[in-house]
């Protein structure tokens, strides 16, 4: 199987990117993530995606066990849109060992979500102190952010480990608004702090006790689109000229609460091994609306509105519960290995209303001014406590059948309490030659719709071509739905194919090469707007007092084929080590059918149109490379590390209406980043350097065309620039 193994422990060192996404953006090709901007909960919620599939079509396992999603759907400014994602940024780098990126589809072994492939995270169970300190900013005078890391482990019991780890991260806000703009476009300003831990304890003569999990806490403040001064033409109708005569930009803030826990036993039992674990992860998400009106409460209150408001917000959780056994029988054919395991999973998904004064309109309908602006509350209308459960019993099997030929199968069964069955396979093969490991697969997946997507719901101002229209976006079962002609949203299932090899001539020298296509019918996808000018569908939409009405749906087929390749090369030079690679990723999706529902046949363009499918298509740079060096002397080390961003065309407002209009297009972009590092004793280490040291930005747009109304969308390597920073390391290892 092609898997990378990413050293978190060096990486973090040497590296200016102080939380675990934006580690992975510039170091594994096949892996993105970009920070949002304008784009509400998205702006604190990095989402993280592999081969430019959607972030919940990529799993990511804790020490191999099912991590929980963030309880937030990714809606507009981001490429995720109607995506759910897990948010690595939950995890502190400092409590990790080394990530295990396993680029195949395995929904066969674990599940949901594994379409793209898995992202197992090992944490660390060594036993010793080491204290990080580290801070850097951008050379434009912004973006301040320092960090504060402790890691300590001990030995308990008869050969345990204890391993606990504390981390608070500041980041402050970005700006690269154009001149005159009076908006924020850049990175929102959050305060993380997180503490983690992992157990091992051995308990019996062959068993072993282990438990992890943590606790995150995260509140973060972004920027809203700036609302006109009273007696402009830019909505004065959402403005006060007592309170903003000369207009102003509502502050958007988050509370994010993320726990996580999971126990478990394993043992032998004969001469099977035997796993037992319960795994539970919940993630909450509340909002904070500041610096802002209820525009409604001033036409009534002589033009005095309350600025803060409490949003409402949302919360998942997650239950798993696994009993695994496995057996290697050496004495048959070359070996064999055995699996099998059930799972049981249990999740619930709850949106709560804000207060009132947040959502509620004062002055009567017509007046288009009611809620918070900038982030209307939800209102008790949204409110939802939805659960489901599901079943799983699954198998696999390994033959060993000369020294050179394994072949792999592997079968999984689900049963959801919401949607139905299904039953998924996967085959593969490796073939030894001297040097040279061939390898393939073909596999089935599926994707189960989240309840976030079934039963999100929210009202809320969207910017259309700058212009302020209240939108809804309605649940996928609502009588609004159904008015309409969306279906009931059924899991998305794929094809999985890959053919490639591994090279290690010698100790020196590593090579893979992979080639791979991913086809998924009924993908999940937000719809168009439907708007009030739809001559069948507008009075259904205007009745509800909207502008405009989106939804969740199995709208899309797509194919993505690509190709992986990664270079090592290690070898002494001088006194030292030398340490280069490269790696690179091709990927190219296409959207290959658009599945309108057949009370809609006719409104494709609405349904599913062009801008949107750019998005699709668009998610990801078809070339994305990475390649470096580290040079380690004594107590001296240095190293440079290059990362490729190919083109990457986008979505335009003007493809709405025309869907032959030019895209946005986003040139190539290298970005350079250099360290320094040395030893000052054995203990305590210092390292300085810079991150895209030659200030690369993306090509510049149309800011009318931009979703963010930016020049940038947030693709490629950011819009950021320049940065520089400083880190101290003391460490004392373990006795």
């Amino acid at each position: 199987m092609p898997v990378d193994i990413v050293p978190i422990e060096q990486l973090a060192t040497d590296s200016g990117q102080l939380d675990l996404g934006q580690l992975l953006q510039f170091t594994a090709p096949s892996f993105n993530s970009n920070r949002q901007s304008g784009s509400d909960g998205s702006d604190h919620v990095d989402a993280a995606t592999l081969r430019g599939l959607g972030p919940d079509q990529v799993l990511v396992l804790v020490n191999g066990k099912r991590r929980h999603t963030s309880s937030l759907v990714y809606i507009f400014g981001t490429r995720a849109r109607g995506n759910v994602g897990t948010d690595l940024n939950t995890i502190p780098v400092a409590a990790i060992e080394r990530i295990e990126v396993l680029r195949d589809g395995a929904a066969a072994q674990y599940g949901s979500d594994a379409i793209a492939g898995v992202i197992n995270i090992v944490l660390r169970n060594d036993v010793g102190l080491e204290v990080t300190a580290a801070g850097g900013a951008f050379t434009e005078g912004d973006g301040e952010n320092a960090q504060l890391a402790v890691n300590y482990g001990a030995a308990v019991g008869d050969g345990g480990t204890l391993n606990l780890t504390g981390e608070f991260l500041d980041r402050n806000a970005t700006n690269r608004a154009a001149p005159g703009e009076p908006r924020r476009i850049g990175d929102a300003a959050t305060e993380n702090t997180t503490l983690f831990f992992h157990l091992d304890l051995p308990a019996g003569e062959d068993g072993v006790f282990y438990s992890h999990g943590g606790y995150n806490q995260r509140d973060g403040l972004a920027g809203a689109w700036y609302r006109g001064g009273v007696g402009t033409d830019d909505i004065p109708s959402r403005n006060s000229a007592e309170m903003y005569p000369d207009g102003f930009v509502p502050d958007i803030g988050t509370e994010i609460e993320d726990l996580s826990a999971a126990v478990g036993y394993r043992t032998l039992a004969g001469d099977w091994s035997v796993d037992v674990s319960t795994t539970y992860g919940a993630n909450a998400m509340d909002y904070l609306i500041s610096h802002t009106l209820n525009a409604s409460i001033a036409t009534v209150n002589g033009g005095i509105s309350p600025t803060e408001f409490d949003a409402g917000g949302f919360q998942f959780t997650q239950h798993t519960t696994n009993l695994d056994v496995s057996r290697l029988f050496s004495d048959r054919l070359h070996g064999i290995g055995l699996g099998a395991g059930v799972e049981y999973r249990r999740e619930t998904y709850e949106i709560s209303a804000g207060a009132p004064e947040s959502y509620a309109d004062f002055d009567g309908p017509g007046g288009g001014n009611a809620g918070s602006q900038g982030f209307p509350g939800f209102q008790p209308a949204d409110e939802v406590d939805a659960d489901r459960e599901s079943y799983a019993a699954y198998a696999d099997v390994e033959l060993q059948t000369t020294e050179r030929l394994l072949f792999t199968f592997a079968l999984r069964g689900e049963h959801y309490t919401d949607f139905g069955d299904t039953l998924t396979g996967k085959l593969s093969f490796g073939y030894r030659v001297g040097e040279l490991n061939l390898r393939g697969s073909t596999s089935t997946g599926f994707r189960a719709p989240s309840l976030h997507q079934r039963y999100f719901s929210s009202t809320f101002t969207d910017f259309i071509a700058g212009e302020a229209a209240d939108v809804k976006l309605a649940p996928n079962e609502s009588e609004l739905a159904q008015l309409v002609g969306i279906p009931t949203l059924k899991e998305e299932t794929s094809n999985n194919y890959s053919l490639g090899f591994t090279w290690t001539p010698h100790a020196r020298f590593d090579l893979t090469l992979d080639f791979y296509q991913i086809d998924i019918d009924d993908r999940i996808v937000l719809t168009g707007g439907f708007t009030v000018d739809d001559p069948d569908i507008g009075p259904i939409i205007a009745a509800q007092g909207l502008a405009e009405a989106r939804f969740f749906t199995n709208a899309i087929d797509t194919r993505t084929q690509g190709v992986d390749l990664t270079l090592g090369y290690r070898r002494p030079l001088g006194s030292g080590l030398l340490n280069a690679f490269l790696a690179l990723n091709y990927n190219e999706t296409e959207v290959t059918a658009i599945n309108t529902a057949p009370g809609l046949a006719g409104k494709e363009d609405i349904y599913f149109n062009t801008r949107e499918r750019m998005f699709v298509e668009g998610s990801a740079p078809e070339w994305k490379g990475a390649l470096g060096g580290d040079y380690r002397i004594g107590r001296w080390n240095t190293g440079v590390r290059l990362a490729y961003f190919g083109d990457v065309f986008s979505g335009t407002w003007s493809q709405v209406d025309d869907p032959f209009a030019p895209p946005q297009h986003y040139l190539p972009r290298w970005t350079t980043d250099v360290h320094v590092g040395y030893d000052l004793t054995d203990w305590l280490g210092l390292v300085v350097g810079g991150t895209n040291i030659f200030d690369e930005q993306p090509t510049e747009q149309d800011p009318n065309e931009t979703e963010n109304g930016g020049l940038w969308e947030n693709v490629q390597m950011g819009f950021n620039g320049a940065s520089y920073f400083a880190r101290v390391v003391y460490r004392v290892p373990g006795s």
